[in-house]
Parts: structure tokens; sequence; C-alpha cells
């Protein structure tokens, strides 16, 4: 039996939800080998929790995010931020990504916690599920909240076959 590690035992002290993000999420997805000095999370709580000082804390995130799995919230810490930690080339982050957003009940749940993300981060999912060939009710309740006008940087994410279909400009 293992100890936990550092943020799994913080965030047992926690009353939000907290998630890796930056280096740390890239890392927790298997696309980078690098370890930030400091750690970094996101949380839907107002204010950072004392118990993790030495981290940098991303507060207010969405609500929407408190059932989904530390993974499911990493994924989303990715594409909020277009890759940009990943040291992979773009193909192989979206294969990556990919594989991690298979399993079409995840990827409903991803669905669901992004109504509350910023546009981009709605597109680029839509783009990964077309990919992948998720149900169309899951790819049209993301499209329909999408402004048609809208152009989105999609950053690492640019390379994904179906990148101009969602709008990536």
């Amino acid at each position: 039996m293992s100890i936990p590690g550092a943020s799994a035992a913080a965030a047992q002290t926690l009353n939000a939800p907290l998630h890796p993000a930056g280096l740390s999420a890239a890392n927790a997805l298997g696309l980078t080998t690098q370890n930030p000095k400091r750690p970094e999370y996101a949380t839907p709580a107002p204010g950072p929790p004392t118990a993790l000082r030495n981290a940098v804390i991303h507060t207010g995130r969405p609500v929407a995010r408190a059932a989904l799995s530390t993974e499911e919230g990493a994924i989303l810490e990715i594409l909020r931020e277009r890759a940009r930690s990943s040291d992979l080339p773009p193909e192989e982050t979206i294969r990556r990504l990919e594989q991690a957003l298979s399993d079409k009940e995840r990827y409903r749940r991803l669905v669901t916690a992004a109504m509350a993300e910023p546009p981009r981060v709605r597109a680029m999912l839509g783009a990964l599920g077309q990919d992948l060939n998720m149900p169309q009710a899951l790819l049209q309740r993301l499209r329909r909240t999408l402004n048609p006008l809208s152009r989105f940087d999609f950053g690492n994410l640019d390379a994904l076959p179906d990148a101009r279909d969602w709008q990536a400009g």
C-alpha cells in the first residue's frame, strides 16, 4: 500500500474540488515528464486553500467541475490553456487527449461541465469529440453554445482534423 501524494492528501482537507492545472495537469495526463517547482491547481473555491501555500492556485473555476475526477479536471485545464504545457508534438498531444476522452460516459461528463467553461474550451472539446465519433447529441449540445461568427485559438490543438469545423482560426 503506497502513501497518498501531497496533492491527494491536501485535497482531502478541502471543501472544494482541486484539479491539477498547467504543468501539473500536463504531467498527470502524460503530456510532459516535467514536474513544476511549485505545483499548480485549479479550484472553484473563491480563495486558495491554506494547506497548499507553496502551490500556484487558480481560484474561481466553474462549480460544474465538482463532480469531475482529477484526470477529467486536468483535461479541462489543458483545453483552457490550449495544450501549451504539452512537450509532445501536436499530433501526439491530440492522440493522448483522445485516448483520455475515448469513454463516452467520461466525454458526457466533460460536455456537461464544459457548459460553464469559455467557448474555446467547448469548441476544442467538440473537435476532439467529432474526431472520436462521439454521439451527435453531445456534439450538437456543444455546437449550440458557440457563436457562429467567433473564431478560437486552438493553440497546439490546431492540428485537430475537425478544428476548422469547430471555428478554429
